[in-house]
């Protein structure tokens, strides 16, 4: 048994001015901190002004150097994290733009760790996330089946200053409780797996 805290990384997945994304990952990182053994840290992709993946090999065909400095940061951080919760809109049924590649810069640093979603779209982001886990399991991660879906319903009036974001979140706690739980699970038996 490794006694190391889980370190679980959460990834704003939207960079776009009005996003919901900062809000749904600050609520996440501070349901996951209630938890034991655990350190979480959001990284914000506003942070990590990544260019688009444009290199004559992919990542899983050479390992370093990351030449682009915010690439380099970003998968320092990965390589840092045990498990992931990717909080992601839902656009064109599909996760966005920046969070897709961010992914594709990144390879061994996501494998063998698990990943969970947090979404938000009309359809409480179901197709963003299905997209993110055939993603996921070709960067070998391990992505978790139990997720948060919020529907449009309830965070457009957070959203647009109609309704305070406690009263969502509240109403979220069962599902978040049982992400986190598969998550710190999988992450644990993961990260021992690592050894």
């Amino acid at each position: 048994m490794n006694n190391t805290p889980l370190s679980i990384k959460i990834i704003a997945g939207s960079t776009r001015e009005g996003r919901f994304s900062d809000k749904a990952a600050a609520w996440i990182a501070e349901e996951l901190n209630k938890q034991d053994g655990v350190m979480v840290e959001v990284l914000d992709l506003r942070d990590y002004e990544m260019p688009f993946f444009n290199e004559p090999m992919g990542p899983s065909a050479i390992k370093e150097p990351y030449a682009n400095e915010a690439v380099a940061r970003f998968t320092k951080k990965i390589a840092e994290g045990d498990a992931f919760v990717m909080v992601t809109p839902e656009y064109n049924h599909s996760t966005s733009g920046v969070l897709k590649n961010a992914l594709d810069w990144v390879y061994y640093e996501w494998n063998n760790k698990p990943v969970s979603f947090v979404s938000y779209g009309s359809v409480g982001g179901a197709r963003a996330i299905e997209q993110l886990r055939l993603i996921c399991i070709e960067l070998q991660m391990a992505p978790i089946r139990n997720a948060v879906h919020i529907p449009g319903e309830k965070y457009f009036p957070v959203l647009f200053g109609q309704a305070e974001s406690n009263e969502l979140f509240e109403s979220l706690a069962h599902p978040a409780e049982n992400m986190i739980t598969q998550l710190i699970w999988w992450g644990e038996a993961l990260q021992n797996a690592r050894g």
